[in-house]
């Protein structure tokens, strides 16, 4: 496997984590080669395989996992166990945290919050807050 980003030297602290900007080493996606991105604490934060990003000062840790084609940016954080999947965007001052999983076509904005095993699936646009167990699900009656 082709590594498409590199961990850089400029780190950050949250909490107990060490986190570090990224680079890519390689044009993918709107990424160009030697752009800075956002911020993770190792290699398993972010897939290196399709066009997923994490960039500005996002930041993704504490076992979050971002793959597909998904982006992480603005000031966004993903962690303790999240997922973000497919072509599903976090953005703006959002947290996805405690095992939820964000998938599809959704986009996650604005101050909103989500945790707690929360599963979020087909095409949505959320500015709640979902927790506890919740799911949001596209229905076809």
């Amino acid at each position: 496997m082709c590594k498409k980003y590199e961990l850089t030297d400029e780190e950050i602290v949250i909490g107990f984590h060490k986190l570090y900007r990224i680079r890519a080493l390689k044009d993918f996606g709107n990424v160009k080669v030697n752009e800075l991105g956002g911020f993770i604490e190792d290699e398993q934060n972010l897939s290196h395989e399709n066009d997923c990003w994490v960039c500005d000062n996002a930041k993704v840790f504490d076992n979050a996992m971002v793959f597909g084609n998904a982006k992480v940016f603005g000031n966004a954080k993903v962690y303790d166990n999240a997922k973000v999947i497919e072509n599903a965007l976090i953005y703006d001052e959002a947290r996805v945290f405690s095992d939820v999983r964000v998938c599809g076509e959704n986009i996650v904005a604005g101050n909103t919050i989500i945790w707690g095993n929360a599963n979020v699936y087909s095409r949505t646009k959320i500015s709640p807050r979902v927790s506890n167990n919740g799911r949001v699900q596209k229905m076809c009656l």
